[in-house]
């Protein structure tokens, strides 16, 4: 047993050194603002090298076009990463997934996995950047279990949590999504979850189990995390502007 954990332990290994080069961040800038860099997620790699998909919710509703703030995707690693012009290439808010074209040469591509193979029980991780910019622009990656794959609505306790878009949200086909025994948090939205030995990428995190008020998924988390399937990923890519 000992050797197959370090066997396992090495594959991981080796596969981040693959995967961290493919890992960015996504974020607004705007030259007068202090600081010009707003952090809003992760994303990462795919297609050609100038595809970078991420999650819809990540992406600001509004930016301030009369002072020049800009989609950006940042990459490399350390203090000073480096900014790429990012324009929308295509988006599923239904599936709460973006996908973005960047300027500039191709960044190496993670490729897709069948989604369809993953059973419950099976072991993977994902790499991003929980906490933003706060420590440097470095990727942290976390082991997780796929614990269940399940629809995408979470119960309601009783009746008064039932608001209007949950209601809205009940009346759509729920789609379902691996629930991740793992813990992420709000930066690590749109990191990739992937295969440690081979580095195949089956989905994408994008949401965590909150218990209590939203800062609660820092100081106090949950450890249930949410990750939507890599099949909607291959359908959204099908649909994007060149």
């Amino acid at each position: 047993m000992l050797l197959v954990s370090q066997s396992c332990n090495a594959d991981l290994v080796q596969t981040i050194e693959r995967i961290k080069p493919s890992i960015v961040g996504v974020g607004t800038f705007q030259k007068m603002r202090s600081p010009p860099v707003n952090f809003l997620g992760t994303g990462f790699v795919v297609d050609d090298g100038r595809y970078i998909v991420t999650n819809a919710h990540v992406v600001p509703d509004s930016m301030d076009t009369a002072r020049n703030e800009s989609l950006v995707v940042l990459t490399g690693k350390g203090n000073n990463p480096e900014l790429r012009t990012a324009t929308m290439a295509a988006l599923d808010k239904e599936h709460d997934l973006a996908v973005f074209r960047i300027n500039g040469a191709s960044l190496p591509a993670l490729k897709l996995g069948d989604a369809e193979k993953i059973r419950e029980g099976q072991a993977l991780a994902f790499t991003g950047f929980p906490l933003g910019m706060i420590l440097g622009f470095y990727p942290v990656t976390h082991r997780t279990t796929i614990s269940s794959i399940t629809p995408i609505i979470l119960p309601a306790h009783n009746t008064k949590q039932l608001d209007a878009g949950k209601i809205r949200q009940l009346q759509k086909s729920a789609f379902e999504v691996f629930q991740l025994d793992g813990t992420a948090y709000p930066g690590s939205s749109g990191s990739p979850l992937y295969d440690p030995d081979s580095g195949e990428v089956y989905g994408i995190v994008n949401m965590v189990f909150v218990k209590g008020k939203k800062e609660s998924a820092l100081s106090n988390p949950s450890g249930i995390s949410y990750a939507i399937p890599g099949s909607y990923i291959r359908d959204l890519l099908k649909r994007k502007q060149l």
